[in-house]
């Protein structure tokens, strides 16, 4: 069975605070970046989330390798305390990041080509029937 998870992280990005929601899905892990503005306090972060994780534009997927679960309790105490300290976002997070601006990247130049290419063939077609009605006469 896969195991879901998921982690959003809260940090100052001069000059703005933004969050990073990591979705791990079995061993793929896929990111989406937000700008909150001000500085969210934790019940404007909890409305967000639940309000707009829907609307959220995660990255493809990218692979994650899981960590092995401790059994010592001082491990495990230690990786949360660990978890607590501000970290920032993680490395694999930033490729998933990284990939989503490449992918939306292109998006946004085939879209703008594809419309260049529009206006370039209407307005060759209006300089056509321009010619024609000019060589028609009166």
């Amino acid at each position: 069975m896969d195991e879901h998870s998921g982690r959003l992280t809260v940090f100052f990005e001069e000059p703005f605070w933004v969050g990073v929601f990591e979705r791990i899905e079995g061993d793929r892990l896929s990111a989406c970046k937000v700008t909150f503005g001000a500085e969210p306090k934790g019940s404007d972060v909890l409305d967000y989330v639940l309000r707009h994780y829907g609307e959220l534009r995660f990255s493809d997927p990218v692979l994650h390798e899981a960590r092995a679960k401790a059994d010592n309790p001082k491990r495990r105490q230690r990786a949360a305390a660990k978890e607590m300290q501000p970290t920032g976002v993680g490395t694999k997070s930033q490729q998933a990041l990284q990939a989503q601006r490449e992918q939306m990247k292109t998006e946004r130049k085939r879209i703008t080509k594809a419309k260049r290419e529009a206006e370039e063939q209407r307005r060759f077609e209006l300089k056509q029937q321009q010619k024609k009605e000019r060589k028609r006469g009166h």
